[in-house]
């Protein structure tokens, strides 16, 4: 199957790939010339502009949409909106608020164009691990595109599927991340906690091994968080400051429009909130986290 892939950012990168030893046709295109390049040397047809990626793919066509969410997301579905025909589809897999997919849809819809809105988790690991896909748009669009989500999903029939119409993917995929903040925001008050009872002399990393196995508290989270405090046990060199997304942030003010109580969401992001100005080692762990996970930039200590 065609697909065009529109930004070579690690993740959408990575999906190149996954795409490709699936078998499919990539045309890739990026603002960067060297990524496009690294595209094509790993099997891809490279497209210096959207027009040529446009004009490279057979019809009906499928285009992934994977930068930033916000401006960046906005002007690439225009642009596309003005270059695809009646049939073609536009995938946003970033992390869109879901009004604006439903806006984007809508927009599109008046031009004959198909939008999917394709919440993507799995960060930097989805290239080996699979990718889960948290899907909304129409059905008779979704099950045409069925090849591609099978193909980055973990397995045909597993980490995927279509969950209603557009917006509903990124409204999924948002209370999916403000979900996450919870959990991390848990395990990292729980080491700290562990952390400071000094007299026991409590080894953090081997704890996080232990409870890796068996445990309720087991999870992939876990064993990247097991991961980090084995190679860097004190958090060496990690600054305790927590960047955040916008996810959890939407998932808190929905909840709060649904009249949702959602304490736990609410109270981790106002903890990467206070991270921005205090130091703590439960933030440090935090940046770490998000570093093994999702390949998140970590901000030195000064």
């Amino acid at each position: 199957m065609d697909i065009g892939m529109i930004g070579l950012g690690r993740m959408g990168a990575n999906m190149t790939t996954r795409l490709l030893e699936g078998g499919h046709r990539v045309v890739a295109f990026d603002r960067s010339s060297d990524a496009v390049a690294a595209a094509v040397k790993g099997g891809a047809a490279g497209a210096a502009s959207l027009a040529e990626l446009v004009g490279a793919l057979a019809a009906p066509r499928a285009v992934w949409v994977m930068v930033p969410a916000g401006d960046p997301t906005e002007s690439t579905v225009r642009a596309l909106g003005d270059a695809l025909a009646r049939g073609d589809a536009v995938i946003d897999g970033g992390n869109s608020n879901y009004k604006d997919s439903m806006r984007r849809a809508e927009y599109l819809a008046g031009k004959g164009i198909s939008f999917v809105d394709a919440g993507t988790s799995g960060g930097i690991w989805g290239l080996k691990e699979g990718y889960s896909l948290m899907v909304g748009g129409e059905k008779a669009v979704v099950d045409r595109l069925r090849p591609i989500f099978e193909t980055l999903a973990p397995a045909r029939d597993r980490g995927w599927g279509h969950v209603g119409p557009s917006g509903a993917g990124h409204f999924v995929k948002m209370v999916h991340n403000g979900i996450e903040y919870g959990m991390m925001q848990a395990y990292a008050e729980g080491f700290e906690v562990l952390k400071r009872k000094e007299p026991f002399g409590l080894d953090v990393a081997q704890v996080a091994q232990i409870w890796r196995d068996g445990s309720v508290v087991r999870s992939w989270l876990l064993d990247l968080t097991a991961e980090a405090l084995k190679a860097n046990p004190e958090l060496d060199g990690i600054a305790p400051w927590v960047a955040d997304s916008g996810e959890g942030r939407w998932t808190v003010a929905e909840a709060i429009d649904l009249d949702v109580p959602a304490p736990v969401i609410t109270l981790s992001l106002i903890a990467r909130l206070r991270s921005r100005s205090t130091d703590s080692y439960a933030d440090k762990l935090l940046a770490a986290m998000r570093n093994q996970f999702g390949g998140h930039a970590i901000r030195k200590e000064a």
